[in-house]
């Protein structure tokens, strides 16, 4: 039977409130280890979203050369991130459903909200799954990615799609693209930027780093780059900062492809050797910190800078539980279920 098997419908549909709210992020292996890391990456890297090379082609390359060498070198990095609760993108995004069901609640919506990952668990599709035999009726699928990118938000709405292509009493669906622009997920950011610089003073630079994305996906008409560059503007301008005292930038490069430019390490690098002494540096496209931040950023980037000259790098954590945020993520789900 190519459609799902349901209960049997009721003659008279139940009074109820069968609103629910799935939060999407991106996904994360289930342990700091190598099969673990491979598992995660061989569903990851085999979407046509995240790498649009031919088929036949990228399975050779991904199966003859990156699942070979790359899950034993991530693992390591992920254990130097690990939380004791588990994986922290995936400790991080628990906390957040869990707090936007407590605020929503709060303004007089008792709305149940799950979480998923896009890659790993837990799965989209199982989540579907447990608010639909909840008696969810409407769903709103939240990805905690502000900026939109076919990489990220298309490909969470792909896995909702496959996931409807099996059930027959579908609910209604709601998809939130983006809300890079959204002035009190700017505040949040800022509020994050101020409390930094409060405890510990201003810096030479304020970098923003963002997530790359290779530059044809640029060129093929993706939004990302401008949205990422919109958040930052609107940052910087709720900052009070002035030219040359931010700067927005791309991490994350993969393959020999030019990608969305300037790199974000490169960048710290001449910022050293120019002779800035401090930078700080943020994420704003990550609402929850993980490997890219914790390892990559707070670690990685961190040596380059100091190795090549700087004297002091701060890393300014994502928004995680912040109060402002989740009170902005309240604000976002809100809005869109107007009518429901």
């Amino acid at each position: 039977m190519r459609f799902s098997a349901e209960p049997p419908a009721p003659t008279q549909p139940a009074p109820v409130n069968g609103t629910a709210i799935l939060l999407c992020n991106l996904g994360t292996p289930d342990a700091p280890t190598a099969s673990a890391v491979r598992r995660y990456l061989a569903q990851f890297l085999s979407d046509p979203r995240v790498v649009e090379i031919p088929k036949a082609l990228w399975w050779l390359i991904l199966h003859g050369i990156i699942l070979r060498v790359r899950p034993a070198k991530s693992a390591a990095k992920y254990a130097t991130v690990w939380m004791p609760e588990g994986s922290p993108l995936k400790v991080w995004t628990q906390k957040q459903a869990r707090l936007l069901a407590g605020y929503l609640g709060e303004r007089g919506h008792p709305v149940p909200v799950a979480y998923a990952m896009r890659y790993g668990t837990p799965a989209i599709g199982r989540e579907l799954d447990a608010l639909k035999a909840a008696g969810a009726t409407r769903i709103l699928v939240l990805p905690l990615y502000p900026q939109y990118c076919a990489a990220t938000t298309a490909s969470v709405n792909d896995a909702i799609y496959q996931w409807a292509l099996k059930v027959r009493a579908l609910p209604e669906l709601r998809f939130v693209n983006r809300y890079h622009d959204d002035p009190a997920y700017i505040a949040a950011l800022a509020k994050r930027v101020s409390d930094h610089w409060m405890s510990h003073g201003r810096p030479d630079k304020l970098v923003m780093s963002f997530h790359g994305m290779p530059r044809r996906t640029r060129d093929l008409g993706d939004p990302y780059q401008g949205e990422c560059l919109e958040t930052g503007r609107l940052l910087a301008q709720r900052l009070d900062l002035k030219d040359g005292q931010w700067a927005v930038t791309f991490q994350s490069r993969f393959g020999k492809a030019e990608w969305l430019q300037p790199y974000t390490e490169p960048t710290l690098v001449a910022l050293a050797k120019q002779g800035v002494k401090r930078v700080d540096v943020m994420c704003p496209g990550f609402t929850a910190d993980c490997l890219e931040t914790l390892e990559e950023i707070a670690q990685e980037a961190r040596e380059a800078f100091l190795h090549a000259g700087g004297a002091e790098f701060n890393y300014i954590p994502c928004l995680n539980d912040q109060h402002e945020w989740i009170a902005a993520l309240t604000g976002i789900a809100t809005r869109h279920m107007q009518g429901w």
